[in-house]
């Protein structure tokens, strides 16, 4: 009996461990990798460099990359500047909905071109929901994302959560590194949006009272422009670049009133070898203003057991689930005009007082925080990637 031949879909962004988009994209390869219907391919160049699995993974994706290369390959010898391929593409929206273009320029679109967005801005203009209308179906980070959505009009959506890894992120023995300290952990790309200004303000009162608490931060991202978007918020000290342009995260926490000895910078990590780090940890605060997914960092922290504070607006609303977390109910509008990335009616601003009080309480009550971190991870336990793949299998599957 001959056998089907598997139909590619094209992931129409980039892949690596070290970012949100990057990481979905390589958990969609991976899931669909021995799928017998689907064969996953990125119009996007891949770099060795941004994809750090095991090799059992790189064996299962080899073919995802000879593929890929093929594809990328073949999109960069275009003349032409727009090609349609006869197969469904994945296209990642940005916050406008419009679609980043493949190798060389080329915009490239699907048989069909189905969008996913995650967008952290409410106030969706006349062209970006023209931009919306035009596909058949937008796939939604969040429920907070459909909402908006559909208050706009647009009923050609769906919500499609993304997921953890649950092989790598789940609850498991600490081996004890520094259990001496209280490690409070912060992670997401530095910028206004994610709120490290409140958690470097509250985590400086916090360790005054504290000495041996340490913010180990996660915070480097292929964007450090963003995070010069931290200084429209008042609500910390100037954050500034080095000699070398690079942002100076020492010198930030420093002129925050955070000592040396209290903070440790991990640098880079690959997503593959967070949740070892994850597991070693009291808390986790994520006082973000926006999050037009679910907040990937907070859920693999979620997945671990890692007591976690959440700010209670956007997407991290799909996460909050009675006392699974320490969820910040303070929410006020954030003022101005987004702080140089636009208009954000719909964000939430948390309370320095009310992220330092629910760190005090993790630290006072440790069986509490312990309770709420097995609620967290055991909600998380149903998120999982393959589960995200599945669910994007059965809407794909619909226009084959």
């Amino acid at each position: 009996m001959t056998q089907t031949p598997r139909r590619p879909v094209i992931i129409h962004w980039g892949i690596s461990s070290f970012f949100g988009w990057g990481i979905y994209g390589l958990n969609l390869a991976l899931n669909w990798s021995a799928d017998p219907l689907l064969e996953p391919v990125t119009s996007f160049p891949l770099q060795s460099d941004q994809i750090v699995v095991d090799p059992l993974r790189q064996r299962a994706l080899s073919g995802f990359f000879r593929a890929s290369a093929d594809l990328s390959g073949r999109i960069a010898a275009q003349s032409e500047k727009s090609v349609t391929v006869n197969t469904p593409l994945l296209a990642g929206l940005g916050n406008d909905f419009s679609m980043s273009p493949g190798p060389n320029g080329v915009a490239l679109s699907g048989t069909p071109t189905l969008g996913v967005v995650f967008f952290e801005l409410p106030q969706l203009s006349d062209t970006a929901k023209a931009r919306a209308k035009s596909l058949p179906l937008v796939i939604a980070g969040s429920t907070w994302n459909e909402e908006i959505m559909r208050a706009h009009g647009l009923n050609n959506v769906t919500t499609v959560i993304q997921g953890i890894d649950q092989t790598l992120f789940h609850p498991g023995p600490r081996q004890g590194v520094l259990a001496d300290r209280f490690m409070v952990f912060s992670g997401g790309k530095l910028e206004l949006r994610k709120g490290q200004d409140l958690v470097v303000a509250a985590f400086a009162r916090f360790a005054k009272r504290h000495p041996e608490a340490l913010l180990v931060s996660a915070w480097h991202s292929p964007w450090p422009q963003f995070a010069l978007t931290l200084n429209r918020s008042g609500k910390a000290a100037d954050i500034g670049t080095n000699d070398k342009g690079a942002i100076d995260q020492a010198a930030w926490r420093a002129a925050n009133g955070i000592a040396a000895h209290q903070s440790l910078d991990l640098g880079a990590v690959p997503n593959a070898l967070m949740a070892p780090i994850l597991r070693e940890m009291d808390v986790a605060v994520f006082p973000n203003r926006a999050e037009g997914g679910t907040n990937l960092v907070a859920m693999e922290c979620m997945a671990c057991g890692v007591p976690t504070i959440l700010s209670a607006n956007t997407g991290h609303l799909d996460l909050i689930d009675g006392s699974n977390c320490y969820a910040l109910e303070q929410q006020s509008p954030v003022a101005g005009e987004g702080a140089g990335v636009g208009s954000v009616a719909g964000w939430g601003e948390s309370s320095v007082d009310e992220i330092e009080d629910a760190l005090e309480r993790v630290w006072r009550d440790r069986n509490e925080a312990r309770r709420r971190g097995e609620r967290g991870a055991a909600k998380l336990a149903g998120y999982t990637w393959s589960r995200t793949a599945d669910q994007m299998k059965s809407i794909i599957k619909t226009y084959l």
